[in-house]
């Protein structure tokens, strides 16, 4: 058994995913590396194959992993990397503009959203843990953001402080994601107007953004940056072998 694992009161099946994943999202593990064989993981923590197979197999579903039989189990590719803008982290976006970063937390908490379901059960009811966030550059507003986190999705997010740790840069440090999607609109302040400390017909850059784990909703964020104090970013190439240039 991996040392530590008495301490740990999950299920193995669990654990086994979970280790993986960390490797996944720390870049120990790169796309297209394997990962341990199954015997080796059932060496590893004094389990069967069942158990192991039920570990690799929830990697899978969530596109973390690809199987093939034989040949063993590789990290998949993920999808979000051909999108054209990468998830911004706020932080990291302001320090490199060489300025100062502090976060005002303005509310948080928890709720419900209605969701289809799959199957005989048409809807189910999906807990979020909901945040307001203002991020601060030299003290002066940079962003507001919204966001709900799908808390039966990313459990230990109830337990971190968002006063202290931007919710986005700990969600990009600890969970790991396969598909992003990106809005880019124009908008008037509005009800944002006093916590950016501008008028509300002032024009504002709205990012809205949806990260899923294989089928599974990660976060909703809905960041507004008062207009001329953020830019947004891309390069990338055609790919001529498998697309026409035009």
């Amino acid at each position: 058994m991996s040392q530590g694992a008495t301490l740990d009161a999950r299920p193995i099946h669990q654990r086994i995913r979970s280790a993986i994943e960390t490797r996944i999202m720390s870049g120990q593990l790169q796309p297209g590396d394997r990962i341990p064989f199954e015997h080796e993981l059932m060496h590893e923590y004094d389990c069967s194959r069942m158990t192991v197979s039920k570990a690799l197999s929830g990697l899978a579903a969530a596109g973390l992993i690809q199987r093939h039989r034989r040949a063993g189990s590789f990290v998949m590719q993920p999808r979000a990397q051909m999108a054209a803008l990468k998830i911004p982290d706020m932080r990291e976006e302001i320090l490199l503009r060489g300025r100062a970063y502090a976060l005002q937390l303005i509310s948080r908490h928890e709720t419900t959203a209605i969701v289809a379901g799959t199957g005989r059960q048409k809807q189910r009811s999906e807990p979020l843990l909901a945040l307001r966030c203002l991020h601060l550059a030299d003290g002066q507003p940079f962003a507001v953001e919204d966001r709900t986190i799908n808390v039966a999705a990313v459990p230990k997010a109830l337990q971190v402080d968002f006063a202290v740790t931007p919710p986005g840069s700990w969600l990009l440090e600890h969970v790991p994601w396969t598909e992003a999607e990106h809005r880019i609109s124009a908008v008037s302040a509005g009800e944002y107007a006093a916590l950016l400390g501008v008028t509300a017909e002032r024009a504002c850059l709205l990012l809205d953004r949806r990260t899923w784990r294989g089928k599974e909703s990660i976060t909703h964020v809905r960041t507004i940056f008062p207009g001329g104090d953020f830019d947004l970013t891309a390069r990338f190439s055609s790919q001529l072998s498998t697309a026409t240039a035009f």
